[in-house]
Protein backbone atom coordinates (compact mmCIF):
# COMPACT_ATOMS: atom_id res chain seq x y z
CA UNK A 1 0.00 0.00 0.00
CA UNK A 2 3.03 2.23 0.91
CA UNK A 3 4.27 1.92 -2.58
CA UNK A 4 0.96 2.53 -4.36
CA UNK A 5 0.37 5.85 -2.24
CA UNK A 6 4.10 6.84 -3.28
CA UNK A 7 3.40 6.17 -6.81
CA UNK A 8 -0.11 7.93 -6.89
CA UNK A 9 1.42 10.87 -5.15
CA UNK A 10 4.28 11.00 -7.81
CA UNK A 11 2.38 11.22 -10.56
CA UNK A 12 0.00 14.01 -9.09
CA UNK A 13 3.59 16.20 -8.85
CA UNK A 14 4.66 15.66 -12.93
CA UNK A 15 2.58 18.95 -13.68
CA UNK A 16 5.11 19.09 -16.65
CA UNK A 17 3.22 16.64 -18.12
CA UNK A 18 -0.44 17.20 -17.42
CA UNK A 19 -3.30 16.81 -19.72
CA UNK A 20 -6.23 18.99 -19.12
CA UNK A 21 -9.64 17.69 -20.51
CA UNK A 22 -9.98 17.61 -23.86
CA UNK A 23 -7.68 17.80 -26.75
CA UNK A 24 -4.12 20.04 -25.76
CA UNK A 25 -4.14 21.14 -29.37
CA UNK A 26 -0.65 20.33 -30.28
CA UNK A 27 -1.53 18.21 -32.84
CA UNK A 28 -0.33 18.75 -36.29
CA UNK A 29 -1.97 21.59 -38.07
CA UNK A 30 -3.43 21.15 -41.85
CA UNK A 31 -0.66 22.94 -43.01
CA UNK A 32 1.80 20.18 -41.85
CA UNK A 33 -0.02 17.18 -43.70
CA UNK A 34 -0.47 19.58 -47.01
CA UNK A 35 3.33 20.29 -47.02
CA UNK A 36 4.45 16.66 -46.88
CA UNK A 37 1.47 16.13 -49.76
CA UNK A 38 3.68 18.84 -51.84
CA UNK A 39 6.81 17.15 -51.02
CA UNK A 40 5.60 13.92 -52.03
CA UNK A 41 4.43 14.80 -55.23
CA UNK A 42 7.61 16.74 -56.16
CA UNK A 43 9.12 13.30 -56.08
CA UNK A 44 6.00 11.61 -57.93
CA UNK A 45 7.14 10.90 -62.24
CA UNK A 46 5.37 12.52 -64.70
CA UNK A 47 1.77 11.62 -65.42
CA UNK A 48 1.65 9.94 -62.75
CA UNK A 49 -0.79 9.26 -59.86
CA UNK A 50 -0.30 8.06 -56.01
CA UNK A 51 -3.18 5.88 -54.56
CA UNK A 52 -3.15 5.68 -50.56
CA UNK A 53 -5.39 3.61 -48.77
CA UNK A 54 -6.42 4.36 -44.97
CA UNK A 55 -5.45 1.05 -42.98
CA UNK A 56 -8.81 -1.23 -42.72
CA UNK A 57 -10.46 -1.95 -39.77
CA UNK A 58 -9.52 -5.05 -37.90
CA UNK A 59 -11.63 -7.29 -36.47
CA UNK A 60 -11.35 -8.85 -32.57
CA UNK A 61 -13.90 -11.31 -31.91
CA UNK A 62 -17.51 -11.61 -33.33
CA UNK A 63 -18.83 -8.04 -33.66
CA UNK A 64 -15.81 -6.65 -31.58
CA UNK A 65 -13.41 -4.79 -33.66
CA UNK A 66 -9.71 -3.59 -32.43
CA UNK A 67 -9.66 -0.06 -31.73
CA UNK A 68 -8.75 1.79 -34.81
CA UNK A 69 -5.11 2.96 -35.69
CA UNK A 70 -5.01 4.65 -38.88
CA UNK A 71 -2.04 4.18 -41.45
CA UNK A 72 0.75 6.10 -40.76
CA UNK A 73 1.51 7.06 -43.83
CA UNK A 74 -2.00 8.50 -44.80
CA UNK A 75 -1.92 9.88 -41.68
CA UNK A 76 0.96 12.08 -42.61
CA UNK A 77 -0.46 12.95 -45.85
CA UNK A 78 -3.60 13.80 -44.70
CA UNK A 79 -4.22 14.70 -40.93
CA UNK A 80 -7.37 11.83 -41.23
CA UNK A 81 -7.56 9.50 -38.89
CA UNK A 82 -10.89 7.45 -39.77
CA UNK A 83 -11.29 4.45 -41.72
CA UNK A 84 -12.55 3.83 -45.33
CA UNK A 85 -10.95 6.69 -47.19
CA UNK A 86 -8.41 7.14 -50.12
CA UNK A 87 -6.32 9.77 -51.07
CA UNK A 88 -5.04 10.33 -55.14
CA UNK A 89 -2.48 12.78 -55.66
CA UNK A 90 -1.60 13.66 -58.92
CA UNK A 91 2.02 14.75 -60.44
CA UNK A 92 0.63 17.37 -62.47
CA UNK A 93 -2.95 19.49 -62.58
CA UNK A 94 -6.22 17.34 -63.75
CA UNK A 95 -9.13 18.59 -65.03
CA UNK A 96 -13.07 18.27 -64.54
CA UNK A 97 -15.95 18.52 -66.76
CA UNK A 98 -15.80 22.26 -66.17
CA UNK A 99 -12.39 23.12 -66.58
CA UNK A 100 -11.52 23.30 -63.60
CA UNK A 101 -8.60 22.28 -62.29
CA UNK A 102 -7.10 20.13 -59.11
CA UNK A 103 -4.24 17.99 -58.14
CA UNK A 104 -5.34 15.77 -55.01
CA UNK A 105 -8.60 14.05 -53.90
CA UNK A 106 -9.89 12.68 -50.62
CA UNK A 107 -12.16 9.90 -50.37
CA UNK A 108 -14.02 9.79 -46.91
CA UNK A 109 -16.75 8.16 -45.12
CA UNK A 110 -19.88 9.85 -44.94
CA UNK A 111 -21.91 11.02 -42.13
CA UNK A 112 -23.98 8.68 -40.60
CA UNK A 113 -26.22 9.45 -37.18
CA UNK A 114 -27.31 5.54 -36.73
CA UNK A 115 -23.63 4.44 -37.18
CA UNK A 116 -22.20 7.36 -34.84
CA UNK A 117 -24.72 6.53 -32.18
CA UNK A 118 -23.04 3.01 -32.01
CA UNK A 119 -19.12 4.01 -33.08
CA UNK A 120 -18.37 7.70 -32.64
CA UNK A 121 -18.58 10.59 -34.20
CA UNK A 122 -17.32 11.29 -37.97
CA UNK A 123 -15.87 13.75 -39.75
CA UNK A 124 -17.33 13.92 -42.86
CA UNK A 125 -16.84 15.68 -46.12
CA UNK A 126 -17.75 18.72 -44.91
CA UNK A 127 -15.80 19.01 -41.72
CA UNK A 128 -12.83 17.32 -43.61
CA UNK A 129 -12.67 20.11 -46.34
CA UNK A 130 -13.12 22.79 -43.89
CA UNK A 131 -10.32 21.43 -41.41
CA UNK A 132 -7.66 18.87 -43.33
CA UNK A 133 -6.66 21.74 -45.89
CA UNK A 134 -8.44 20.11 -48.87
CA UNK A 135 -10.05 21.92 -52.14
CA UNK A 136 -11.82 18.45 -53.18
CA UNK A 137 -13.11 15.80 -50.50
CA UNK A 138 -16.03 13.27 -51.12
CA UNK A 139 -18.41 10.69 -49.75
CA UNK A 140 -16.02 7.53 -50.28
CA UNK A 141 -19.20 6.33 -52.20
CA UNK A 142 -18.03 8.41 -54.93
CA UNK A 143 -14.99 6.98 -55.42
CA UNK A 144 -16.92 4.78 -57.48
CA UNK A 145 -17.48 7.28 -60.40
CA UNK A 146 -14.21 8.72 -60.27
CA UNK A 147 -14.04 11.02 -63.59
CA UNK A 148 -10.42 10.12 -64.58
CA UNK A 149 -9.40 7.39 -66.60
CA UNK A 150 -6.40 5.70 -64.22
CA UNK A 151 -5.19 3.76 -67.12
CA UNK A 152 -4.37 7.03 -68.92
CA UNK A 153 -1.19 7.87 -66.39
CA UNK A 154 2.20 6.62 -67.20
CA UNK A 155 2.23 5.69 -63.40
CA UNK A 156 0.07 4.68 -60.57
CA UNK A 157 1.95 4.27 -57.72
CA UNK A 158 0.33 2.58 -54.39
CA UNK A 159 1.30 0.66 -51.32
CA UNK A 160 0.64 -3.32 -51.77
CA UNK A 161 -2.75 -4.36 -50.15
CA UNK A 162 -3.42 -5.46 -46.93
CA UNK A 163 -4.49 -8.77 -46.60
CA UNK A 164 -7.12 -8.65 -43.77
CA UNK A 165 -9.92 -6.87 -45.18
CA UNK A 166 -13.36 -8.04 -44.41
CA UNK A 167 -15.97 -6.69 -46.57
CA UNK A 168 -19.09 -5.08 -44.45
CA UNK A 169 -21.65 -6.25 -47.01
CA UNK A 170 -23.56 -3.60 -45.47
CA UNK A 171 -21.36 -0.57 -47.18
CA UNK A 172 -20.89 -0.60 -50.56
CA UNK A 173 -17.95 1.91 -50.10
CA UNK A 174 -16.04 0.32 -47.48
CA UNK A 175 -12.26 -0.17 -47.71
CA UNK A 176 -12.57 -3.34 -49.50
CA UNK A 177 -15.01 -1.92 -51.81
CA UNK A 178 -12.27 1.11 -52.84
CA UNK A 179 -9.73 -1.08 -52.93
CA UNK A 180 -11.63 -3.36 -55.51
CA UNK A 181 -12.61 -0.43 -57.25
CA UNK A 182 -9.02 0.68 -57.62
CA UNK A 183 -8.53 -2.95 -59.18
CA UNK A 184 -11.16 -2.53 -61.57
CA UNK A 185 -10.21 0.87 -62.50
CA UNK A 186 -6.63 -0.08 -63.39
CA UNK A 187 -6.99 -3.71 -65.06
CA UNK A 188 -5.22 -4.89 -61.90
CA UNK A 189 -3.65 -8.24 -62.42
CA UNK A 190 -4.60 -11.09 -60.71
CA UNK A 191 -1.40 -12.10 -60.10
CA UNK A 192 0.69 -9.03 -59.41
CA UNK A 193 3.24 -8.68 -57.56
CA UNK A 194 5.43 -5.50 -56.78
CA UNK A 195 8.96 -7.03 -55.90
CA UNK A 196 8.12 -9.02 -59.61
CA UNK A 197 7.15 -6.42 -60.96
CA UNK A 198 9.98 -4.31 -60.23
CA UNK A 199 11.91 -6.46 -61.68
CA UNK A 200 10.71 -6.31 -64.79
CA UNK A 201 11.07 -2.59 -64.69
CA UNK A 202 14.66 -2.94 -63.82
CA UNK A 203 15.23 -5.38 -66.47
CA UNK A 204 13.34 -3.16 -69.19
CA UNK A 205 15.46 -0.36 -67.63
CA UNK A 206 19.22 -1.97 -67.78
CA UNK A 207 18.70 -3.43 -71.55
CA UNK A 208 20.67 -6.61 -72.31
CA UNK A 209 24.46 -5.23 -72.42
CA UNK A 210 25.28 -6.32 -68.97
CA UNK A 211 23.39 -9.02 -68.84
CA UNK A 212 25.39 -10.87 -66.36
CA UNK A 213 24.90 -8.22 -63.81
CA UNK A 214 21.53 -8.38 -64.24
CA UNK A 215 21.07 -11.64 -63.66
CA UNK A 216 22.95 -12.08 -60.72
CA UNK A 217 20.50 -9.22 -59.60
CA UNK A 218 17.43 -11.59 -60.55
CA UNK A 219 18.82 -14.17 -58.67
CA UNK A 220 19.61 -12.12 -55.45
CA UNK A 221 15.94 -11.04 -55.43
CA UNK A 222 14.79 -14.83 -56.07
CA UNK A 223 17.11 -15.94 -53.10
CA UNK A 224 15.60 -13.07 -50.71
CA UNK A 225 11.62 -13.35 -52.32
CA UNK A 226 11.59 -17.53 -52.53
CA UNK A 227 8.20 -16.85 -54.48
CA UNK A 228 10.06 -15.05 -57.32
CA UNK A 229 12.00 -18.29 -58.23
CA UNK A 230 8.64 -19.99 -59.66
CA UNK A 231 8.18 -17.18 -62.21
CA UNK A 232 9.47 -18.59 -65.82
CA UNK A 233 10.27 -15.71 -67.53
CA UNK A 234 12.96 -14.37 -65.01
CA UNK A 235 13.90 -18.26 -64.77
CA UNK A 236 14.57 -17.97 -68.21
CA UNK A 237 16.71 -14.54 -68.23
CA UNK A 238 18.82 -16.46 -65.46
CA UNK A 239 19.67 -19.58 -67.76
CA UNK A 240 19.90 -17.14 -71.03
CA UNK A 241 23.13 -17.91 -72.65
CA UNK A 242 23.45 -14.79 -74.55
CA UNK A 243 22.67 -11.45 -75.02
CA UNK A 244 19.94 -12.04 -77.79
CA UNK A 245 18.66 -14.82 -75.75
CA UNK A 246 17.98 -12.33 -72.79
CA UNK A 247 16.20 -9.34 -74.92
CA UNK A 248 14.13 -12.17 -76.08
CA UNK A 249 12.83 -12.41 -72.70
CA UNK A 250 12.51 -8.62 -71.78
CA UNK A 251 10.35 -8.42 -74.98
CA UNK A 252 7.95 -10.94 -73.34
CA UNK A 253 7.87 -9.26 -70.07
CA UNK A 254 4.65 -8.46 -69.25
CA UNK A 255 3.78 -4.17 -68.90
CA UNK A 256 1.63 -2.23 -66.65
CA UNK A 257 1.88 1.23 -65.37
CA UNK A 258 0.75 -0.24 -61.80
CA UNK A 259 3.89 0.84 -59.36
CA UNK A 260 3.78 -1.19 -56.15
CA UNK A 261 7.14 -0.81 -55.05
CA UNK A 262 8.68 2.87 -54.99
CA UNK A 263 5.90 4.97 -53.17
CA UNK A 264 7.06 3.04 -49.84
CA UNK A 265 10.09 4.15 -51.18
CA UNK A 266 9.46 7.87 -51.45
CA UNK A 267 7.66 7.74 -48.07
CA UNK A 268 10.95 6.50 -46.12
CA UNK A 269 12.72 9.50 -48.03
CA UNK A 270 10.64 11.60 -47.10
CA UNK A 271 9.40 10.46 -42.89
CA UNK A 272 13.39 9.67 -42.45
CA UNK A 273 13.81 13.22 -41.69
CA UNK A 274 11.75 15.11 -39.57
CA UNK A 275 10.51 18.68 -39.02
CA UNK A 276 10.80 21.08 -36.02
CA UNK A 277 6.71 20.43 -35.43
CA UNK A 278 7.04 16.55 -35.90
CA UNK A 279 10.07 16.39 -32.83
CA UNK A 280 8.56 18.35 -31.03
CA UNK A 281 5.73 15.47 -30.66
CA UNK A 282 8.36 12.77 -30.52
CA UNK A 283 10.44 14.65 -27.79
CA UNK A 284 6.00 14.62 -25.94
CA UNK A 285 6.31 10.90 -26.77
CA UNK A 286 9.59 10.18 -25.29
CA UNK A 287 8.85 12.37 -22.25
CA UNK A 288 5.80 10.20 -21.57
CA UNK A 289 7.47 7.17 -21.71
CA UNK A 290 10.77 8.04 -19.24
CA UNK A 291 7.60 9.05 -16.72
CA UNK A 292 6.21 5.87 -17.01
CA UNK A 293 9.85 4.16 -16.53
CA UNK A 294 10.99 6.04 -13.68
CA UNK A 295 7.36 5.45 -11.99
CA UNK A 296 7.51 1.74 -12.92
CA UNK A 297 10.97 1.82 -11.16
CA UNK A 298 9.71 3.24 -7.82
CA UNK A 299 6.50 1.64 -7.51
CA UNK A 300 8.58 -2.24 -8.79
CA UNK A 301 9.05 -4.74 -6.03
CA UNK A 302 9.65 -8.71 -6.13
CA UNK A 303 5.41 -9.64 -5.37
CA UNK A 304 4.76 -7.73 -8.54
CA UNK A 305 3.84 -9.27 -11.65
CA UNK A 306 4.80 -8.31 -15.36
CA UNK A 307 1.09 -7.64 -16.33
CA UNK A 308 1.13 -5.24 -12.83
CA UNK A 309 4.00 -3.45 -14.29
CA UNK A 310 2.82 -3.25 -17.65
CA UNK A 311 -0.30 -1.73 -16.43
CA UNK A 312 1.19 0.99 -14.52
CA UNK A 313 3.39 2.15 -17.98
CA UNK A 314 0.05 2.38 -19.74
CA UNK A 315 -1.27 4.31 -16.97
CA UNK A 316 0.96 6.83 -17.50
CA UNK A 317 0.61 6.68 -20.82
CA UNK A 318 -2.85 7.80 -20.79
CA UNK A 319 -2.85 10.11 -17.95
CA UNK A 320 -0.18 12.31 -19.54
CA UNK A 321 -2.05 12.31 -23.38
CA UNK A 322 -0.99 9.33 -25.44
CA UNK A 323 -3.45 7.88 -27.07
CA UNK A 324 -1.78 4.43 -27.69
CA UNK A 325 1.22 2.54 -27.02
CA UNK A 326 3.50 2.72 -29.55
CA UNK A 327 4.11 -1.34 -29.87
CA UNK A 328 2.89 -4.14 -27.60
CA UNK A 329 4.66 -3.65 -24.17
CA UNK A 330 7.23 -6.03 -23.29
CA UNK A 331 8.24 -6.76 -19.92
CA UNK A 332 10.12 -9.60 -19.30
CA UNK A 333 11.32 -10.86 -15.91
CA UNK A 334 14.95 -13.36 -16.00
CA UNK A 335 14.59 -15.56 -18.89
CA UNK A 336 11.21 -13.73 -20.25
CA UNK A 337 13.86 -11.06 -21.26
CA UNK A 338 15.87 -12.51 -23.46
CA UNK A 339 12.81 -13.04 -25.83
CA UNK A 340 13.45 -10.26 -28.25
CA UNK A 341 9.24 -9.38 -28.56
CA UNK A 342 8.15 -11.22 -25.43
CA UNK A 343 4.43 -9.93 -25.40
CA UNK A 344 3.17 -12.54 -22.86
CA UNK A 345 3.73 -10.60 -19.44
CA UNK A 346 2.36 -13.48 -17.60
CA UNK A 347 5.01 -14.12 -15.24
CA UNK A 348 2.80 -13.45 -11.75
CA UNK A 349 6.03 -12.82 -9.70
CA UNK A 350 9.09 -10.86 -11.06
CA UNK A 351 10.87 -11.48 -7.64
CA UNK A 352 14.45 -10.56 -7.61
CA UNK A 353 15.20 -11.14 -11.12
CA UNK A 354 16.04 -8.45 -13.61
CA UNK A 355 13.13 -6.74 -15.54
CA UNK A 356 13.30 -5.82 -19.10
CA UNK A 357 10.94 -3.23 -19.86
CA UNK A 358 10.70 -2.50 -23.57
CA UNK A 359 8.33 -0.26 -24.27
CA UNK A 360 6.98 3.45 -25.76
CA UNK A 361 3.73 5.66 -25.85
CA UNK A 362 2.77 6.96 -29.24
CA UNK A 363 1.49 10.30 -28.97
CA UNK A 364 -0.47 12.11 -32.16
CA UNK A 365 0.85 9.15 -34.52
CA UNK A 366 4.77 9.49 -33.37
CA UNK A 367 5.82 6.63 -31.31
CA UNK A 368 8.85 6.22 -28.61
CA UNK A 369 10.98 3.37 -27.67
CA UNK A 370 12.44 3.69 -24.27
CA UNK A 371 13.99 0.23 -23.51
CA UNK A 372 15.80 -0.16 -19.26
CA UNK A 373 16.23 -3.00 -17.09
CA UNK A 374 16.36 -3.10 -13.41
CA UNK A 375 16.38 -5.47 -10.60
CA UNK A 376 13.08 -6.05 -9.04
CA UNK A 377 14.35 -5.45 -5.19
CA UNK A 378 16.21 -2.42 -6.31
CA UNK A 379 19.66 -3.40 -5.63
CA UNK A 380 21.85 -5.53 -8.42
CA UNK A 381 24.27 -8.52 -7.46
CA UNK A 382 27.35 -8.86 -9.23
CA UNK A 383 26.65 -10.64 -12.30
CA UNK A 384 23.37 -8.21 -13.07
CA UNK A 385 25.61 -5.26 -12.62
CA UNK A 386 28.65 -6.46 -14.85
CA UNK A 387 25.64 -6.81 -17.44
CA UNK A 388 24.17 -3.53 -16.42
CA UNK A 389 27.41 -1.53 -16.75
CA UNK A 390 28.46 -3.15 -20.04
CA UNK A 391 25.18 -2.53 -21.80
CA UNK A 392 25.11 0.93 -20.77
CA UNK A 393 28.77 1.48 -21.63
CA UNK A 394 27.29 0.79 -25.55
CA UNK A 395 24.92 2.62 -25.04
CA UNK A 396 26.95 5.56 -24.00
CA UNK A 397 29.16 4.69 -27.37
CA UNK A 398 26.58 4.20 -29.47
CA UNK A 399 25.00 7.89 -28.31
CA UNK A 400 28.55 9.32 -28.86
CA UNK A 401 28.80 8.77 -32.46
CA UNK A 402 25.33 9.97 -33.20
CA UNK A 403 26.42 12.71 -35.21
CA UNK A 404 25.51 14.95 -37.84
CA UNK A 405 26.56 13.72 -40.95
CA UNK A 406 27.59 10.03 -40.07
CA UNK A 407 26.67 7.37 -41.01
CA UNK A 408 23.29 5.69 -40.42
CA UNK A 409 24.84 2.47 -38.77
CA UNK A 410 27.35 4.36 -36.72
CA UNK A 411 25.65 4.37 -33.57
CA UNK A 412 25.17 0.41 -34.17
CA UNK A 413 28.63 -0.72 -34.77
CA UNK A 414 29.89 1.62 -31.98
CA UNK A 415 27.45 -0.19 -29.37
CA UNK A 416 28.37 -3.72 -31.24
CA UNK A 417 31.79 -3.35 -30.63
CA UNK A 418 31.70 -2.54 -26.90
CA UNK A 419 29.25 -5.72 -26.43
CA UNK A 420 31.62 -7.73 -28.20
CA UNK A 421 34.62 -7.06 -26.70
CA UNK A 422 32.74 -6.76 -23.11
CA UNK A 423 31.34 -10.03 -23.38
CA UNK A 424 35.11 -11.89 -23.91
CA UNK A 425 36.20 -9.69 -21.21
CA UNK A 426 33.37 -11.29 -18.71
CA UNK A 427 33.67 -14.57 -20.20
CA UNK A 428 30.47 -15.39 -21.30
CA UNK A 429 31.88 -15.66 -24.82
CA UNK A 430 35.52 -16.77 -26.06
CA UNK A 431 35.81 -14.87 -29.42
CA UNK A 432 33.72 -11.68 -30.76
CA UNK A 433 32.80 -14.25 -33.32
CA UNK A 434 30.22 -15.86 -31.53
CA UNK A 435 28.78 -12.59 -30.69
CA UNK A 436 25.48 -13.71 -32.60
CA UNK A 437 24.42 -15.99 -29.74
CA UNK A 438 23.76 -13.08 -27.90
CA UNK A 439 21.97 -10.32 -29.94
Amino acid sequence: MRRLTLFTLALVGLSAFAVRSGDPGDRLPAGFHKGRREALRQLLPPNSVAVVFAAPVRNRANDVDFEYHQDPDFYYLTGYGEPHAVLLLFSSPQQDAQGKTFNELLYVQPRNPQAEMWTGRRMGADRARQTLGFDRVADNAAFDSLPLNLKGFDKVLFPEFHDDVRDDKDDPADLYDLVRQFRQKTDYPADYDAQRYSLYDFLRKSGTGDGVNAAQTVSDYQSYYPSLQHDPLLREFVRAADAKGRAAVVARLPKSNLDGYTLPKFMNRLRETKTNEEMKLMRKAIGISAVAQREVMKAMHPGMSEREIEGIHEFVYRRYGSEFEGYPSIVGAGNNGCVLHYVENSRPRVDNDLVLMDIGAEYHGYTADVTRTVPANGKFNKEQRAIYDLVYRAQEAGIAACREGADFGDPHEAAADVINKGLVALGIIKDVQEKHLYF
